[in-house]
């Protein structure tokens, strides 16, 4: 025993063990007390979310996030910070990632590279492909590797083929044209770097790495007082890890919010919804212990009360958990939403393996049919959707902060949370770019590439991928309430 530290009595202690009883016995209970019911600003009950979740979108989600297509992500991890000077990059072993060698990737996802996601079926929309996608849609045709790994050697860096005609090489310059200036939600990462890699997303799970302090609080910092709208009468920090946060604390502080119009309300539950499931992720998987060099990753009841309890947070903990329903809803309607892009013959998700492949669309389309039954969508209609001018003014301002937050991800110290962090922001930003694409999604042809509405195989990653956090999130949201009854039995036993 440490000197100086006076052991307790047998009162004392007794005391200890009935109040912890207690905690224990009565936590469960309010979180499922508090964690339920209507969301604010759409018609759908948690209660709802989670059925479906469970039931339906999960296994498959988790299915599909296990296919070729959707594991390898390519990202630039070494992009330096562009708003202050970086403290270094995290020393801790488990904030290492592992990329991915050349040889383990797909031929059809190392040659499709950046370029778009689809088989052509006519002549004219061949007048707009790259070189790189020329030897894609011909390989496939002729369904042989050695041809596109041919291909792909001659391609180099993906130069145009000078037996092009100028027309279509003006096509092409066009619609690159067109890319460059989309209304991307995202900074997004150039794959033609020779600094972007190749990650296995099953490989590099997100989890704790102990990541933290002065560099993670500026981060979060950084996103919530500088772009969520905050307004200037309120002067306590929205980042919950903001070490003191005076007197305003708890529930309470949010009448601000109901201030607010719908738009920047729903942008502040976008961000505390996605740091509440990365939260979630880090207590489901936290470094619980490690013997002879073996790591040994479960559940933390103890961090997850830190970040979640009512009555750790002031009650704030239920909100941030109501704000990852939220951001499900979200991303589960853009989902329904560019279901109709994916639907269309022309679409393939190609890696090589003609079977595999075929597997995989089946797959998404399966989930993509189980997003469009979901009865309470929130409507994104009512976004926006006041004075034109007004609104189009507003809708920037949305998108150019959230793009920002999206550059912020550049400046996390650990690669593992930074190569989490891109990704479930690029997700996220893709499905408010789907969300607002409405009208160019309706207007797709059915056989030909649409100049109105691309996405990029990196987009198409990040999408799922980041919907399949969530889901997970929500899962184990689940897990840790049975964890928490569990507690709670044992201990009056």
């Amino acid at each position: 025993m440490s000197p100086g530290v006076p052991r307790a009595g047998a009162g004392q202690g007794a005391a200890a063990a009935v109040q912890l009883l207690v905690t224990l016995s009565f936590l469960p209970s309010v979180v499922e007390a508090q964690v339920t019911g209507v969301l604010d600003d759409c018609l759908c009950d948690i209660d709802s979310i989670d059925n479906f979740n469970t039931f339906k979108i999960f296994p498959k989600i988790k299915k599909l996030q296990e296919r070729d297509y959707f594991r390898y992500y390519k990202v630039n991890l070494k992009r330096p910070c562009p708003f202050w000077a970086e403290d270094g990059h995290c020393s801790i072993k488990d904030c290492h990632v592992e990329p991915c060698p050349e040889s383990k990737i797909p031929v059809g996802i190392k040659a499709g590279n950046s370029n778009k996601v689809f088989a052509i079926t006519n002549n004219d929309a061949l007048a707009s492909l790259s070189f790189v996608e020329l030897c894609t849609y011909y390989s496939k045709v002729a369904n042989n590797t050695k041809e596109l790994e041919d291909c792909e050697q001659a391609s180099k860096l993906g130069a145009i083929n000078s037996t092009l005609s100028n027309q279509s090489k003006e096509a092409f310059i066009d619609w690159a044209r067109y890319d460059d200036s989309q209304d991307h939600f995202c900074e997004l990462d150039d794959e033609r770097s020779p600094a972007a890699q190749y990650v296995d997303l099953l490989l590099n799970p997100e989890r704790y790495t102990g990541y933290k302090g002065s560099s993670a609080w500026r981060v979060w910092n950084s996103i919530y007082e500088e772009n969520c709208f905050k307004p200037r009468s309120v002067y306590r920090p929205l980042n919950p890890l903001a070490p003191s946060r005076g007197e305003d604390d708890g529930e309470s502080f949010y009448t601000w919010l109901e201030g607010l119009c719908l738009e920047k309300r729903v942008f502040y539950k976008l961000i505390s919804g996605l740091h509440a499931s990365i939260n979630l992720h880090l207590c489901a998987n936290y470094l619980l212990e490690e013997t002879w060099g073996k790591p040994s990753w479960g559940p933390n009841m103890k961090e997850f009360k830190r970040r979640f309890d009512p009555v750790e947070t002031k009650g704030e903990g239920p909100r941030r958990l109501k704000n990852l329903y939220f951001l499900y809803l979200i991303e589960l309607r853009a989902l329904s939403k560019v279901a109709p892009y994916f639907e269309r013959s022309i679409v393939d998700l190609y890696t090589g393996n003609v079977q595999e492949d075929a597997d995989t669309k089946t797959l998404l389309l399966n989930i993509f049919q189980d997003t469009k039954s979901f009865p309470m969508h929130f409507d994104e209609k009512s976004m926006f959707a006041g004075d034109k001018k007004g609104a189009k003014s507003l809708k920037e301002e949305f998108r150019l902060h959230f793009k920002n937050i999206s550059r912020i991800m550049d400046c996390v110290g650990c690669d593992k949370c930074r190569l989490w962090g891109k990704l479930q922001t690029q997700g996220l930003g893709t499905a408010l770019k789907i969300l607002f694409s409405e009208k160019e999604i309706q207007k797709l042809p059915e056989n030909s590439p649409s100049k109105g509405f691309q996405l990029t195989r990196q987009e198409i990653v990040a999408l799922l991928n980041a919907f399949g956090r969530l889901s997970t999130s929500i899962r184990e949201l689940q897990n840790f309430k049975v964890l928490l009854q569990h507690s709670r039995d044992t201990s009056t036993v």
